[in-house]
């Protein structure tokens, strides 16, 4: 019997919880894997909507990993100059079959060191953030670079997940579990890129980020220099 596949998602304060509930919906269902939830401590963590999440291992005590995964969200901007959340992404991808992320959390693969020559998605508002980190901006829902493999912003992590499923098992197992979670997409607006928004909903967005972004930039500003 071959040994389970190995799948940790990590969780930390301010996750965006799609970000990282849609991948592991995925990964759920793919026959004989085991996902592990990784934080520094196994106690509650608040995502960045109501919904709390409990880790289900610690960095100390994670087995090695055939995929490490790291979502997006506010509180990633805490993770890029976190010597600890660093230190285990690098250890983690060293016997990694497959590095990867979803939204901005490529960026948390940027500040390890991860990304560097690689392309890499992200979400849209942090594009140009990318390239701090050595990589290429990619605007795309998924992207494939060797064995990393990052997903565009927040609904994007499906996407991701299945796409990795079918290079994990197959493309039969990976439309399978389509199907199961009925994932036909057919969205009421066409406001889902900034490409397609109108100038009037991309500008309140922005106008709604601009300190987040403030903060953002900061952060990879800070991480980005400690690599030089």
């Amino acid at each position: 019997m071959s040994a389970p596949l190995q799948i940790g998602l990590l969780v930390f304060p301010r996750v965006t919880q799609l970000d990282f509930t849609g991948p592991l919906q995925v990964f759920a269902n793919v026959p004989g894997a085991k996902l592990h939830l990784i934080w520094k401590r196994i106690e509650p963590v608040p995502s960045d909507s109501v919904l709390t999440l409990t880790p289900t291992t610690t960095f100390a005590d994670c087995p090695q990993l055939d995929v490490i995964c790291v979502p997006g969200g506010g509180g990633t901007d805490d993770l890029l100059n976190d010597d600890e959340v660093l230190d285990f992404l690098r250890r983690q991808a060293e016997g990694a079959k497959y590095v990867t992320s979803v939204c901005t959390g490529s960026l948390a693969l940027g500040a390890a060191g991860l990304l560097k020559g690689y392309r890499a998605a992200t979400h849209w508002s942090a594009m140009e953030m990318l390239s701090q980190f050595g990589a290429t901006p990619t605007k795309t829902r998924v992207c494939v670079d060797r064995n990393r493999v990052t997903g565009g912003g927040v609904t994007a992590g499906i996407d991701f997940a299945l796409t990795l499923v079918s290079i994990l098992c197959n493309r039969t197992t990976a439309e399978a579990i389509q199907l199961q979670l009925e994932y036909n997409p057919a969205p009421p607006f066409n406001s889902g890129s900034p490409d397609t928004a109108s100038a009037d909903v991309l500008a309140l967005l922005r106008e709604r980020g601009a300190p987040r972004q403030a903060r953002r930039l900061e952060a990879v500003a800070r991480a980005s220099a400690r690599m030089m």
